[in-house]
């Protein structure tokens, strides 16, 4: 079994209670728009961090991490990348990939909207964990937490970090 911590959009801001909610999982994955390298820096420092840039990203996180991420964990096929736009209407360059990989997880931020929501269209499972940080639209700052096993999603859940302008 593998637990897995999921955040976006964290825009340079990393909630001390991204630790606390993230301490028992065994890998975190973050859906870009990091912000700075002390986020990433911070992220890998505490657990095993897959990482994708998102489009505020510089040079420097770009270096460190990828456009995209494609995962094999515990029998499924996980496609991580900052933009997708909505299920099951993908970007053309997303529809690409999915054809390529056939993922059974699809994993995106940017809209810094919470939403899972099961694709029949393209038979995954769609997650994006809304946005961490304290910059965008969203009034909630999310991130999700779950696990995976033998080829399943179990225990998935919904963390609220708190309004976006409540900083603790």
């Amino acid at each position: 079994m593998l637990r897995v911590g999921l955040i976006s959009d964290t825009h340079g801001y990393l909630d001390h209670k991204v630790f606390e909610y993230f301490k028992d999982c065994d890998e975190i994955w973050h859906a870009g728009d990091i912000g700075t390298l002390e986020v990433l820096d911070r992220l890998e420092t505490f657990k095993p961090t897959l990482a994708v840039y998102g489009n505020i990203d510089g040079g420097e996180i770009r270096i460190r991490t990828r456009e995209d991420q494609i995962l094999q964990r515990e029998g499924l096929v996980i496609l991580i990348t900052h933009i997708a736009s909505k299920p099951p209407k993908y970007n053309l360059r997303v529809r690409k990939l999915i054809g390529l990989h056939d993922p059974d997880i699809l994993i995106c931020g940017h809209s810094h909207f919470l939403k899972v929501q099961k694709d029949d269209e393209n038979d995954l499972l769609f997650l994006n964990p809304g946005a961490a940080g304290k910059h965008g639209l969203h009034k909630m700052r999310t991130l999700l937490r779950f696990a995976i096993e033998a080829g399943k999603i179990k225990d998935l859940e919904v963390i609220e970090l708190g309004l976006r302008g409540s900083i603790t």
